[in-house]
């Protein structure tokens, strides 16, 4: 089931989420930033903010009262950024994370948002792959990649992202 995230899922979420990007459980899910960078992906302080923002919303993919999926959503009024799609690693290649980009859809079509953008590091190959299976197109924007103060980059190469749209 996939509703919207309340300050309640804050614990849940940020272990969620910290699990599938960063750190050893990573590694079981081939989303891993684990052999880019090192330290949280996201804090708890940070979470309860982006969840209080009104032009967020955090969609939550629940089975048996677990959250096992999630993306972030930001209303960014002539586009809906997306980012932060996580599932838990072990889970991974279930298709939870395609029933989220389908809902992240139908969530920018109700808000009458004509297209969705997300930033996703540039080398991570297999990921923009991914994405572009399902729709999305390189729009051959770059963007610095911003270091949080829990970041330490471990990968041998410069980091930065590549803007993905795709019209809806």
């Amino acid at each position: 089931m996939i509703t919207t995230a309340t300050l309640e899922d804050v614990f849940s979420l940020e272990k969620l989420i910290n699990s599938a990007y960063r750190g050893e459980t990573s590694k079981q899910g081939w989303t891993t930033e684990a052999n880019l960078l090192s330290g949280k992906r996201i804090t708890l302080d940070e979470l309860s903010e982006v969840i209080q923002n009104k032009s967020n919303s955090i969609l939550k993919y629940t089975k048996n009262n677990q959250i096992i999926g999630s993306v972030l959503l930001v209303n960014k009024e002539s586009k809906l950024y997306l980012g932060m799609l996580t599932v838990s690693p072990e889970l991974q290649n279930s298709g939870i994370g395609k029933l989220l980009l389908k809902e992240a859809e139908v969530h920018a079509s109700s808000m009458g948002l004509p297209k969705i953008v997300m930033t996703v590091i540039s080398i991570r190959k297999e990921l923009i792959e991914w994405y572009k299976r399902h729709g999305y197109e390189d729009t051959g924007v770059r963007e610095p990649f911003p270091l949080n103060d829990t970041d330490a980059v471990i990968a041998n190469q410069p980091l930065e992202f590549i803007v993905l749209e795709k019209k809806l």
